[in-house]
């Protein structure tokens, strides 16, 4: 999936150093050039990206939440390694198209624009994706609706990150990323509500929120304008080895972007190591059936919107009121990677509660802080946003395509018959959340 942004590091015609220089000092010091272009969006944009955000996530991670883990016990009893697979599965092919396709998001020349397209085409898929997985009788097709899942859904959302990228200014920057970062946590909050009480139609487990996607994501699409992209103009032409050359660049023209794209590597590896297998590792610890699981991941999920509040706004509004975003980064991480730590060893609903508040006022801090600080470096934006949200995916495609299919190794180092051992598994995913927030004190640019 990609991700946000809006100001520049440097123009496509810039050189490095010049583009450095220019940037070193100059996101809160000074209004770069770029940025004055750019005018303040409206309540009634900002409101509906807000709510096409979470209508996608609601969609999108109810999945990984607690329906592919439901279809994937029906199908294979007692092989839930099989989630891990499917879920790897459906991120490798996202990351191979990541890049092509925000470059021809960049390059679409439509009366609708260059975004909206994709915003419509993705929800499309993104429906097709949820009846497929329901209706799947074998592993191979139910990850095959994931990874059209991955596609349909993961676009749209790529679309409405790269329309903030084409018109958020810098100062409403932690402002929205903190309202979105908020609404893409609640999202699957609402979802696995939902699912408690459709546990037993699987039709309707997976289509009540891909309906509440498609629906909000139309509203944005009928409502935000965006200019007619007929007119662009490109000189190189559309080719197979220029679409290649978009998937790389150079670490050294921008090290600050770089040094983002790690952090953000890390703290999702972290993160996906500890919420694949979720519902498992909370079935196990309280003695519960997987079906009975549900009813808990939403009750606990419920408590945590008020900590994800506080983590997403707070730390979104914060950030743009002291002008700093690396040390809320970091301390998200911190507070992230003890709730985990009190997770591990948590054996009783109370600590796991303690825990899940923890991660969840974390996972709301990095992601609307970090997100901001993505648009603050984010290169090229005027030419190549839809590039470099596509790089940025890679950040977090490849964690979540890598992470299910090492997660099960920890799990089976000294595990027992009764139960394997999640708490190897969760310290792991702790480090390495603490490490990506420590990463981002590398950057220069950006306080």
């Amino acid at each position: 999936m990609n991700s946000p942004e809006t100001p520049p590091v440097s123009t496509a015609t810039e050189s490095p150093a010049a583009g450095l220089l220019a940037t070193e000092e100059a996101l809160f010091l000074t209004a770069p050039s770029e940025e004055s272009d750019l005018p303040k969006v409206s309540a009634k944009y900002i409101w509906l990206m807000v709510l096409a955000q979470l209508g996608v996530f609601i969609a999108f991670i109810t999945p990984i939440a607690i329906s592919l883990a439901v279809k994937v016990s029906q199908i294979t009893p007692g092989q839930e390694q099989n989630l891990g697979y499917i879920l790897g599965a459906g991120s490798l092919v996202v990351m191979l198209t990541g890049p092509m396709l925000g470059t021809l998001s960049d390059r679409t020349r439509t009366g609708l624009g260059r975004r909206r397209p994709f915003i419509i085409a993705g929800t499309a898929l993104g429906l097709v994706s949820l009846i497929v997985m329901a209706t799947a009788d074998s592993i191979v097709v139910l990850a095959l609706g994931w990874v059209l899942a991955q596609l349909g859904w993961g676009q749209a959302l790529a679309g409405l990150n790269s329309s903030q990228a084409d018109r958020l200014p810098e100062s409403q920057r932690g402002k929205v990323s903190g309202l979105v970062g908020f609404a893409n946590q609640i999202g699957p909050v609402v979802g696995v509500v939902s699912a408690g009480s459709l546990m037993t139609n699987n039709m309707l487990l997976f289509l009540v929120p891909g309906i509440v996607g498609v629906v909000t994501c139309l509203l944005f699409v009928l409502f935000v304008r965006e200019e007619s992209s007929k007119s662009l103009v490109f000189e190189d032409r559309l080719s197979l080895r220029l679409i290649a050359s978009k998937y790389v660049y150079n670490p050294k023209q921008y090290p600050d972007f770089s040094w983002n794209w790690l952090a953000r590597f890390l703290f999702y590896f972290g993160l996906t190591l500890n919420t694949t297998f979720t519902a498992f590792f909370m079935a196990s610890r309280l003695g519960v059936s997987l079906q009975e699981i549900a009813g808990v991941i939403a009750t606990i999920g419920g408590i945590g919107i008020l900590a994800t509040t506080v983590g997403a706004i707070g730390g979104g509004f914060l950030s743009d009121r002291i002008r700093r975003r690396k040390p809320i980064v970091l301390a998200a991480a911190i507070i992230f990677a003890s709730g985990i730590v009190a997770m591990a060893f948590a054996h009783d609903l109370p600590i796991i509660v303690v825990g899940s508040v923890l991660t969840s006022i974390g996972i709301g801090g990095f992601s609307a802080v970090d997100q901001a600080l993505l648009l603050d470096v984010l290169p090229e934006k005027k030419t190549n946003a839809g590039r470099f949200l596509g790089i940025t995916g890679f950040a977090t495609s490849i964690p979540q395509a890598a992470a299910p299919l090492i997660a099960p190794l920890f799990l089976t180092i000294g595990a027992t018959a009764a139960e394997k051992n999640y708490t190897l598994l969760y310290l792991v995913a702790a480090g390495i959340t603490l490490l990506g927030g420590l990463v981002v004190l590398r950057i220069k640019s950006v306080r």
